[in-house]
């Protein structure tokens, strides 16, 4: 968005600089909330593979276990968990659960935030079942929150519905950069992450990857942009 026609020349860059530091965007190392969603599509694994860096980002596990929860048509979509490709902490930490509906598939993920001896629960649903209506949603919020497990919810081909998710995020796969030693190698995984819902962060979208076993993220420039002409927006009606 071009700025330059509601301010005089000099006041963009101060008046911008200021509006950023309002934003309070998400960045990694933040913390999560307690029930996130991760939308992606049914024919690539990134909703998953975004949903383990979030739910890994500055974690200790310690001793604790991971419960990871699939529905019968997600398991169709994607297969069940493949351990050696994993991240090397959660290879014989991992406990799954095939569900063989929807609505054994919430009762098992509210079950699973119940525990506190699981470092935090990854849930796998295809499409927009009736069982997860916005009641079922505002149980599986409370009882993360109220026993502090992180429940990540990926949802596989689904429309945007009514839910209770702290966090909500709409995810794609991203060109990887180029190989550091071999050019015929492929380059590592990253992804196109766009939160459009969350209650303590500004709605941005970034390009996450997971760099030295830690999760990276570049802002969008497009998505800064409309951040920075939405609150200068707002300075000059106020």
């Amino acid at each position: 968005m071009d700025l330059s026609a509601f301010t005089k020349a000099g006041e963009l860059a101060p008046l911008g600089e200021r509006a950023l530091k309002r934003c309070g965007r998400w960045r990694p190392g933040l913390g999560s909330a307690r029930h996130s969603e991760v939308f992606a599509s049914g024919r690539e694994a990134s909703g998953t593979a975004t949903a383990l860096a979030l739910a890994m980002d500055g974690l200790e596990l310690g001793p604790r276990s991971v419960l990871w929860v699939q529905d019968a048509a997600a398991l169709r979509l994607g297969g069940r968990p493949y351990r050696p490709g994993l991240p090397e902490p959660l290879r014989h930490r991992l406990i799954h659960v095939a569900a063989k509906t929807p609505e054994d598939l919430l009762f098992a993920l509210e079950e699973g935030v119940r525990c506190r001896d699981l470092a935090f629960v990854i849930g796998e649903l295809a499409g927009n079942p009736r069982a997860l209506d916005f009641t079922a949603s505002r149980r599986l919020s409370l009882a993360a929150e109220k026993h502090g497990v992180p429940l990540l919810l990926v949802r596989l081909d689904a429309a945007h519905d009514l839910s209770s998710a702290r966090m909500r995020w709409q995810v794609r796969s991203a060109p990887s950069p180029a190989p550091r030693w071999s050019t015929f190698a492929p380059g590592p995984p990253r992804w196109h992450a766009e939160l459009f819902r969350a209650r303590a962060h500004t709605p941005g979208e970034w390009i996450l990857s997971d760099q030295e076993g830690g999760l990276a993220a570049r802002a969008s420039t497009s998505s800064a942009r409309t951040e920075v002409g939405a609150e200068f927006a707002k300075l000059r009606s106020a």
